[in-house]
């Protein structure tokens, strides 16, 4: 099995007990400084694993504790799950424990062992992450006992087991950890699942909430009413909404031996599904199944938007996620074709992430006329327009993205429909302005950058703005892409709330965005302003409320009934990252996010695009 989770953990990704230590990050644990080789009694996994996130015994050496095998792991992080049959009675206390060999293990599900070896909390991403550790046994000596014994029976995990509650509040003395806290698992369901780390555990048919990628696993919800929505997704509509009742699931078979249902939201995953619950840096809580279910297709369709009436403006956004002509040409047919099929021919496009004419090769090009050319082509071959376009190249390797790609923002308009304003004399680090011509407000380059030299736009991609006519009336459009989440605690983090240090970036866009808009407005405060794109914010967020801010803008995606609020699936939470934001002015809009993309096993990109639709 090939996956991200393969790397080794002699690698930078694998920290133990001694650098989180050293991090604060194992604060309020009792446990032996690592390195500390005196020897225990023998314990069982429940004295290992204790009652807290991290173990009493984590640096100590343990002898002979005995369990019966429940998985076994060759790929990736090779090792094998034990538990202890009989248990002591806590919930709050797993009978479960991975055991991490480094090669193929040896034994069997089924086996009686007894195993010796170091207790050690693996941070899985490293102390920095923010993520949990998991409790594992390191260095072992394996003793089989006997074989061919009756695995323990699972602990069912279902809407009746899991709390409503998500994690309890981190403590402040411990920098908001909840390492230190006693497990809670009747009340959260961060505890729940800690409580089961390493236990064999089993849920039955489930809702497919997070589609199989392309790491051979996926998401369910094992809660079907949990802020669900018709087309089967599991909807993220604030931070205290994160859906308890989501897992991930993986397969112990490898791909070779067994290939990994592909599955799309909404699809079931039916009947049993078995085996330890793991902790790992991708997903957090993950059931690896010894036993998987079969996946029911339940006929997931692809969105089509309507055709724009003749008097309507329709203005679409469309995150076409790393595209360059190195690309195959399937790529460019697919999504050309849903361009025409699916969003009908909007009149403008802004397009996010395209890259330049040799992709990733960092040899300085900056142009993206050739992957332009490339796409137009494809959508006047799926019986599209030909649309026209226009954008600025950027300086080579200053706007983040891959090393060498040089990712930008293009704008597509038909021109049998749209007109061009064109004020020459933009450039990647000169700033478009505003100035009253005519009653109206007009933009001294189009296109042009919005303050590009800004901080705000380090290493990210710059606004870019330009001037249309739509049936002799004006309209502003600023597209962007601001900078991603990376480096964000997952939701599963010990730190209660998770910090999010990316918003501290995409604020000071959104306000330097808002600024520019109501510059305009200052302008003319009738102006059609439309700001787009990969806003990779949600609409409850910071971000989004500094770029509504003074009334400047209006986030159009909240004219949706909340369940359908969303354009990417992350982790089983279908969510909003790509939105389309309107001036006052603009008021009887019609606004669609179309489903073609995040739901689905196959893609043509992570992003749905949106579509809005307006008369000026």
């Amino acid at each position: 099995m090939t996956s991200r989770r393969s790397l080794p953990r002699s690698t930078a990704v694998a920290t133990l007990l001694t650098t989180a230590l050293a991090a604060g990050l194992l604060s309020g644990a009792t446990s032996a400084a690592a390195g500390d080789t005196d020897a225990a009694p023998t314990v069982r996994i429940h004295d290992i694993q204790g009652t807290t996130r991290i173990s009493p015994l984590a640096g100590q050496q343990v002898t002979d504790v005995e369990g019966i095998v429940t998985g076994v792991r060759t790929y990736g992080s090779k090792g094998f799950w034990f538990q202890d049959a009989k248990g002591d009675g806590n919930p709050a206390t797993s009978e479960g424990i991975f055991v991490f060999t480094s090669a193929a293990p040896t034994v069997a599900v089924g086996d009686a062992v007894k195993v010796s070896g170091t207790v050690t909390e693996y941070v899985p991403g490293g102390a920095a992450s923010g993520n949990q550790s998991l409790t594992q046994l390191s260095k072992p000596a394996v003793t089989v006992l006997s074989s061919g014994n009756a695995v323990p029976a699972p602990v069912v995990i279902d809407s009746r087991t899991v709390p409503s509650r998500y994690a309890p509040e981190g403590d402040p003395a411990a920098g908001n950890s909840i390492n230190g806290l006693t497990l809670n698992p009747r009340r959260y369901a961060l505890d729940l699942y800690e409580s089961l780390e390493g236990t064999n555990v089993r849920i039955g048919t489930s809702r497919v909430v997070g589609a199989t990628d392309a790491h051979a696993e996926l998401w369910v919800t094992v809660k079907p009413h949990e802020n669900d929505n018709r087309r089967g997704g599991t909807v993220y509509g604030g931070y205290d909404a994160q859906n308890t009742g989501r897992i991930q699931i993986q397969q112990l078979a490898p791909l070779a031996q067994q290939p990994f249902p592909k599955a799309n939201v909404g699809d079931v995953l039916s009947g049993t599904t078995e085996g330890p619950l793991d902790f790992n840096q991708y997903g957090g809580y993950t059931l690896t199944a010894r036993t998987l279910g079969k996946v029911v297709d339940r006929g997931l369709r692809r969105e089509q938007t309507r055709k724009q009436a003749k008097n309507e403006l329709a203005v679409a956004t469309y995150n076409v996620e790393n595209l360059d002509p190195t690309d195959p040409q399937e790529k460019f047919d697919a999504l050309a074709k849903a361009v025409v099929a699916n969003l009908s021919s909007p009149d403008i496009i802004a397009l996010e992430e395209i890259q330049d004419d040799n992709g990733a090769k960092n040899d300085g090009t900056v142009s993206s006329a050739a992957t332009v050319k490339k796409f137009t082509d494809a959508i006047v071959a799926a019986g599209g327009p030909g649309y026209a376009s226009t954008s600025i190249d950027p300086q080579n390797n200053k706007d983040g993205g891959e090393p060498g790609g040089n990712i930008r923002q293009v704008f597509l308009y038909n021109p049998a429909r749209v007109s061009f304003t064109h004020r020459p004399g933009g450039d990647a680090t000169t700033a478009t302005g505003v100035v009253r011509e005519k009653g109206r407000a007009a933009l001294t380059l189009s296109p042009g950058r919005v303050d590009p030299a800004n901080a705000a736009w380090t290493d990210s991609r710059k606004p870019l703005a330009a001037e249309f006519s739509f049936r002799g009336e004006p309209v502003i459009v600023v597209a962007n892409h601001f900078g991603s989440k990376g480096g964000d605690e997952a939701l599963t983090s010990h730190h209660q709330p998770p910090v999010r240090s990316s918003e501290t970036k995409r604020l000071l866009q959104a306000q330097t965005v808002n600024t520019f808009v109501k510059d305009v407005l200052k302008a003319d405060r009738r102006a059609n302003v439309l700001v787009l794109g990969d806003i990779n914010d949600f609409e409850f967020s910071a971000t989004t409320k500094a770029l509504t801010a003074g009334g400047a803008l209006n986030a159009a995606v909240k004219s949706l009934p909340r369940p359908e609020r969303y354009s990417y699936v992350y982790q089983g939470n279908t969510q909003v990252l790509d939105q389309i934001l309107t001036s006052p002015s603009i008021r009887g809009f019609a606004y669609d996010s179309v489903h073609i993309n995040a739901e689905f096993a196959d893609q043509n990109s992570d992003h749905d695009p949106q579509v809005l639709r307006f008369r000026p």
